[in-house]
């Protein structure tokens, strides 16, 4: 069995209203998303095989190079993390998107199946079953509509990397990748970028926000993750940016500086949000 079985990404992408400026969208659209991507990490197209690269043996194409990869979950998989799905909005506020393209996709129709069985045991879940790209129009379109959305690990990481653009950038969402009990691994929801490394300009709060997860989740200290990102809100209610966040009234910081302030923020204290206009 693998160690970690399940990741929720970005974790969750909350956009309050006094930061919806933040966001590429029009604030009024995306302001009070709340929402949690719950995405299967270890299955899918992504290590299913048979995959590689070969002469095409058939078809119109036949001797070309082509290449090819095998999307598959058994049920068992489904059901894993659809029950953690599940769980999780029934301590939020009861909404289950289940994604997938079961029009299409003989492996999407048994996630559809499974998921609306799970579903019995769960009446307290308002379940809504989602073709992926509607589910990305719909979470462009109106993003607070979204409570828990659920998928597995191809429409999950796209959903994902749109849901954390949401906030404005991608530099501000965390991820966690949750195995039993409190065995986790946190990171950035975001990748590396080598180009700028050691230039003092890239945003550290979804490193700080990883940390957030990691006592939430495996320390089981929810109020010291709570302190960290009512910090992380009072230092971008005054106004501090890093250079990936667009706002031509802030305040611009490198990564030290940024740190700092969240830092002396916990230590101090929630500051309140200052006007930029």
């Amino acid at each position: 069995m693998p160690a970690f079985r399940i990741a929720m990404l970005p974790g969750e992408v909350v956009v309050p209203p006094d930061l919806a400026r933040l966001s590429p969208l029009r604030a009024e659209r995306v302001a009070g998303t709340d929402l949690l991507v719950v995405r299967e990490l270890n299955g899918d197209v992504y290590t299913g095989l048979p995959r590689g690269q070969r002469s095409a043996p058939d078809g119109a194409f036949e001797g070309q190079r082509e290449g090819f990869d095998t999307m598959r979950y058994a049920e068992e998989e489904v059901r894993r993390i659809a029950r953690v799905a599940f769980d999780m909005a029934r301590s939020r506020r009861g909404k289950l998107a289940s994604v997938h393209k079961a029009n299409v996709l003989e492996t999407s129709g048994l996630w559809r199946s499974v998921v609306g069985e799970l579903a019995a045991q769960y009446p307290d879940v308002e379940l809504t079953h989602l073709y992926a790209d509607n589910a990305l129009m719909q979470l462009i379109g109106r993003p607070a509509s979204f409570d828990v959305i659920v998928a597995g690990n191809l429409f999950g990481d796209l959903l994902s990397d749109a849901a954390s653009a949401l906030t404005g950038s991608i530099g501000l969402s965390a991820s966690a990748m949750l195995g039993e009990g409190a065995k986790g691994m946190f990171e950035a929801g975001h990748g590396t970028a080598l180009d700028i490394a050691g230039q003092d300009v890239a945003n550290p709060i979804a490193c700080i926000r990883a940390f957030g997860l990691l006592l939430r989740h495996s320390a089981r200290r929810p109020d010291l993750s709570a302190a960290i990102e009512a910090a992380i809100r009072s230092v971008l209610g005054r106004g501090y940016r890093t250079a990936d966040i667009q706002c031509s009234s802030a305040r611009l910081v490198g990564t030290a500086r940024m740190g700092d302030l969240i830092a002396n923020a916990v230590k101090s204290g929630p500051t309140p949000a200052i006007s930029e206009h």
